[in-house]
């Protein structure tokens, strides 16, 4: 089966496809630029959405110096895993911004949160916080520019990473009839509807289940065809 990834994929992952018999593609539909930003001082919980936020926060070394012994509150495994990496304690990890933003306003409401994001992101914390006056200074470290490419092949599967990545995709490209479309998460597959219903979603936002849906897709859905 032939895979078109819209990012550049990790070494593992890349390796457990052609290990399962996937050939492979991979172009990046999007890219990260990082801001010119001044943050003096931030709150004492912090919030980080994206792995781009926390690689850019803690390699900016006026950034970094507001970031000691403060707590910490992300969406991902990843996301989590970074911020780990460089010695922060995680207090909360969820899957999704929504989940992110109930928990915080029920278990911290009386808290002062920063948020560190990018400039395309989903609206779920600003307007959880907000309908719910829970205080909330945003610092955008990066903005996400679509770098759409005219895909001449066809292909059996397309992974998506994010919603960015949709929209670049489909700037130049249509879907074709015989492809599955492959995303990590449900805000993937929430962009990635509005032109095919023909998707899988991982169960879990993590390479892992992605491979999972891959391989059940292709062995027993696509199979039974």
């Amino acid at each position: 089966m032939r895979l078109l990834a819209t990012k550049k994929l990790s070494p593992s992952l890349k390796d457990r496809l052609v290990q399962h018999g996937f050939s492979l593609i991979e172009y990046s539909f999007i890219e990260i630029k990082p801001l010119t930003v001044q943050i003096k001082s931030t709150f004492d919980h912090l919030i980080f959405t994206s792995q781009n936020a926390v690689k850019i926060a803690f390699s900016h070394p006026e950034i970094k110096s507001q970031l000691g012994g403060k707590k910490y509150f992300c969406v991902g495994e990843k996301t989590k895993s970074l911020l780990e990496e460089n010695g922060q304690k995680v207090i909360k990890m969820t899957q999704n911004s929504s989940e992110l933003a109930h928990f915080l306003v029920k278990n911290f409401k009386n808290e002062a949160f920063s948020f560190f994001c990018g400039k395309r992101r989903r609206s779920e914390i600003e307007s959880f916080f907000l309908k719910n006056n829970t205080p909330l200074e945003i610092h955008q470290l990066y903005d996400t520019l679509l770098t759409p490419y005219k895909i001449e092949n066809t292909f059996d599967g397309v992974l998506f990473f994010s919603p960015s990545a949709v929209e670049s995709y489909f700037e130049l490209n249509t879907w074709h009839p015989n492809t599955q479309g492959f995303c990590i998460g449900k805000t993937t597959a929430s962009a990635l509807q509005k032109y095919t219903s023909k998707y899988q979603i991982a169960k879990q936002p993590n390479e892992a289940q992605l491979l999972l849906s891959l391989r059940n897709y292709y062995t027993q859905d696509h199979a039974q065809k």
